[in-house]
């Protein structure tokens, strides 16, 4: 299971990311949670302590010079199919069954730039996409910069969370549209911050044919968690039985 999640910031995608990979970990699933948002933030979701040093994939200039045999400064060859394999045992965080990897951002251009940097991130996410034992959640921005034509198709399912707005609806429709256009078809979306007492068939009409997979309530409680930096997994009924119909409809086999 190789699962990308999107959605415009502030949605609640980094809180389903972590959310899916405790209950998966809790299955005794092995997961790999790779935090590829430049602004990261995932491992606080999953409640790796805030003073934790964690030095992102991108940060680490030395080992991409080393690996794609790139000189410092701009310019010059570099391989595009540097050495990964290793990455995920040697520089991941381990908490309860999860393993996380931050990736950070490319240090030149915007997501199209061809540097070491990038070209060794898409190495690493081609690797972990093409690696059929664990299951891989992909904590995204708004968009598919991490993934390439040639990986896409390893992708199981994109996930787009959305908050019950028109305008957050709109962001999750352009984030589908271009997945799509890189050849990810399975693409759906999870209602986040939903009221009380707020009927989803409107909203889901606005999704127009984007499939539903599940909602997530407005809940206080993940809001100070957020504020006070820690987990987002309550381990309450009430979020379990959430968070277990959205991973069930996902991948049946793990409900």
């Amino acid at each position: 299971m190789k699962l990308a999640i999107s959605g415009k910031g502030g949605t609640g995608k980094t809180t389903l990311a972590a959310l899916l990979a405790r209950y998966w970990a809790e299955k005794g699933k092995d997961v790999i949670a790779v935090d590829a948002d430049p602004d990261a933030n995932l491992a606080g979701a999953l409640g790796i302590p805030t003073q934790t040093q964690i030095t992102p994939i991108s940060d680490m200039r030395q080992f991409i010079l080393d690996r794609t045999d790139a000189q410092a400064g701009y310019g010059g060859y570099f391989k595009l199919n540097p050495k990964v394999d290793d990455i995920p045992d040697r520089f991941s965080h381990k908490l309860d069954g999860i393993r996380l990897l931050v990736l950070g951002g490319a240090a030149t251009g915007g997501g199209g730039c061809i540097c070491p940097e990038s070209a060794l991130l898409k190495a690493l996410v081609t690797h972990l996409l093409l690696s059929p034992e664990q299951i891989v959640i992909l904590d995204m921005e708004a968009g598919v910069e991490h993934l390439s034509r040639a990986t896409a198709k390893s992708v199981s399912n994109m996930i787009v969370v959305t908050e019950p707005g028109q305008r957050s609806i709109q962001t999750a429709l352009n984030v589908r549209r271009l997945a799509q256009q890189i050849g990810i078809d399975n693409v759906a979306a999870v209602i986040n911050k939903l009221p009380e007492g707020l009927d989803t068939s409107s909203l889901e009409s606005l999704l127009n044919d984007l499939p539903l997979l599940g909602t997530l309530p407005y809940d206080p409680a993940i809001a100070r968690s957020d504020l006070e930096g820690r987990s987002c997994w309550l381990d309450t009924s009430e979020q379990r039985r959430y968070v277990e119909q959205i991973a069930t409809a996902i991948w049946p086999e793990t409900g």
